[in-house]
């Protein structure tokens, strides 16, 4: 079936998908969380086919490792399922009621955004979380993932279809595309398109945003920091810097650069090499940190690069106000962390550091849709409109908004004798 067929079908779907009841959403996660654990076998097989396949094309190690979908991961995209489940449905919900005069009542109401493209990179679970995640806010969705994951994502596409369709949900809400001339269809499908989230590197994000006249949501590249200020506890700040760094390097919220006061410097730098090495993480290090350890120079590249592999730069800095600047010159608009014993200095950091996650003492790898209780995501968002951070079912419903009336025209609020609007908020839902 070619694309344009596969469209027309997703935008009917998606009309259709609108107003189905959330028990009928609930009921299909609950029965597409059994089918992926009865077909657990079949999944791996045909992952691990896809595994082989790029282990002999040489892919990067870091690519490498988002591709896996194992026992572990398969446990956790059950978890979001039943995460996303146990959610409120996005969709219906009252933002605001407005009483503009006796009998006129306004209501801004959430709303499914429609069909919506999802281009992203060789993460299998990331089909079984934008899919869930597009159900449950009423959205068709169309799927173009990594060719390296062709083999996992036509079986998960496959039992996620099909159950759903056994559930009462639309046929045709999800498609999956294989090629990348089916993209360059896509990004001229804006009839038919409602929005397009691309998940890759920065010149594919703006390759997709230069070429289509869709609206675009998403990130490019994840420079992640995490700053030790002066005042740090300094297990902590090892704690919080190694987990961020380590404890999956291959993701968009890992910590790339690490920025440490001067004042606390010769204490801790030295600490910090030892327990990043023990994790055999490489570091490359600014001039003022070759003073304070052995490491490899870092040089102006380092600053903006993800890595996405255990390699890490430092960087001292002489005020907090340096490490804010560094920051929003050389990071992606992430996810950013400061460690501190001082509140105030932490919030100032949040406040002027220009990211879509700020954090204090916490790893930059919580910046993730399950952890924040979002039922999983479909990506992170850098974007200052709609959406901002991790993009779960907020991010994919809009509004509209709903005027009941009883015979209200616009003359009787005009002219001479013009009848007074009371615009008085009210608490009232649309479903009252």
């Amino acid at each position: 079936m070619d694309i344009l067929t596969n469209t027309a079908k997703a935008k009917q779907a998606a009309i259709n998908l609108a107003g189905i009841p959330n028990t009928t959403k609930n009921h299909a996660l609950r029965l597409i969380a059994e089918s992926i654990a009865t077909h657990t076998k079949d999944i791996q097989s045909a992952n691990q086919s896809d595994i082989k396949r790029a282990e002999q094309e040489h892919v990067s190690p870091p690519l490498l490792k988002r591709l896996k979908f194992d026992e572990d991961k398969i446990k956790e995209a059950l978890s979001g399922l039943a995460q996303l489940e146990s959610l409120p449905d996005p969709v219906g919900m009252t933002l605001r009621s407005i009483e503009m005069d006796q009998g006129l009542e306004l209501f801004k109401v959430t709303c499914p955004i429609g069909v919506i493209g999802v281009i992203f990179e060789s993460r299998p679970d990331a089909l079984v979380q934008i899919s869930s995640l597009c159900l449950k806010s009423g959205n068709a969705v169309i799927l173009k993932g990594g060719s390296e994951a062709m083999e996992t994502n036509r079986i998960l596409v496959d039992i996620i279809s099909k159950t759903t369709m056994a559930s009462g949900i639309p046929e045709g809400w999800l498609t999956l595309l294989e090629t990348r001339a089916d993209v360059a269809e896509m990004l001229r499908l804006d009839k038919t398109i409602d929005l397009i989230i691309p998940r890759g590197s920065n010149a594919f994000v703006k390759y997709i945003m230069d070429n289509t006249n869709i609206p675009v949501l998403g990130h490019a590249d994840g420079i992640c920091h995490v700053y030790v200020d002066q005042t740090a506890d300094m297990d902590m700040a090892v704690k919080i810097v190694v987990d961020s760094k380590c404890q999956y390097v291959a993701v968009c919220n890992a910590a790339e650069t690490l920025l440490v006061h001067e004042h606390i410097a010769s204490r801790f730098l030295p600490v910090i090499k030892d327990a990043l090495e023990q994790k055999g993480v490489e570091i490359r290090g600014c001039a003022k940190t070759l003073e304070y350890i052995d490491v490899k120079p870092a040089n102006e590249a380092d600053w903006s690069t993800e890595y996405l592999d255990l390699i890490i730069s430092i960087k001292v800095v002489d005020h907090l106000e340096t490490a804010i600047d560094h920051i929003n010159r050389y990071g992606s608009k992430h996810t950013d962390v400061i460690v501190t014993a001082d509140k105030s200095r932490a919030i100032q950091f949040m406040n002027y550091v220009d990211s879509a996650n700020v954090f204090f003492n916490a790893s930059s790898r919580f910046s993730d849709g399950y952890r924040f209780g979002l039922g999983a995501e479909v990506g992170i968002s850098t974007n200052k409109i709609h959406a901002r951070g991790p993009v779960g079912l907020e991010g994919l419903v809009i509004y509209k908004w709903l005027l009941f009336g009883n015979g209200h025209i616009v003359s009787d609020y005009s002219g001479k004798h013009a009848k007074p609007f009371t615009h008085r908020i009210i608490t009232k839902t649309v479903k009252e």
